[in-house]
C-alpha cells in the first residue's frame, strides 16, 4: 500500500471536516473593519497562501511517487502500443475494445470502414 493510499481516510476526512464547518466568529471583540483581529484581510491572504503551499507540496509528493511507476509503465506498453498502431491503420475504423468472457480483449472494426489494404501485396512493388 502506497504511503498516500495508507492516508486516504485521513485526507479525505480532513478536507470534509474543513469544508461542512461554519466560520467560527470571532469572540476577542476585534474590530470588523480590517485593522486587525479575526476578519483581518491579511489573516486570510496568509491562510489561502499556507493551504496553496501544502497543495503544491501534496501534488510534488504525488508526482514524486507517481512518476517512476508511469515511467515504468511505459517504457513496458511501448512495444506493445507500437505495434497495435502497426495493425490499426485509423482508428476511427475501428469499434472500441471489449474484453470476452475468457479475458481476450478485441478490437472490431466498423463495417462502414473501408476495406484494409491485401497484406499478401502490400511489400509487392509495381516496375
Amino acid at each position: 500500500m502506497t504511503r498516500l493510499a495508507a492516508h486516504a481516510p485521513l485526507i479525505a476526512l480532513l478536507l470534509a471536516l474543513s469544508l461542512a464547518a461554519p466560520p467560527v466568529a470571532a469572540q476577542d471583540g476585534a474590530p470588523l473593519d480590517g485593522t486587525g483581529g479575526a476578519n483581518d484581510p491579511g489573516d486570510l491572504d496568509k491562510g489561502l497562501d499556507l493551504l496553496g503551499e501544502g497543495m503544491r507540496k501534496l501534488f510534488k509528493g504525488l508526482g514524486d511517487e507517481i512518476q517512476p511507476r508511469m515511467r515504468d509503465f511505459a517504457e513496458a506498453a511501448e512495444p506493445v502500443l507500437s505495434r497495435l498502431m502497426d495493425l490499426i491503420d485509423d482508428l476511427d475504423a475501428y469499434q472500441m475494445p471489449e474484453r470476452l468472457p475468457n479475458g481476450d480483449i478485441i478490437i472490431r472494426r466498423k463495417p462502414d470502414a473501408p476495406p484494409l489494404a491485401d497484406p499478401d501485396h502490400a511489400d509487392d512493388i509495381e516496375i
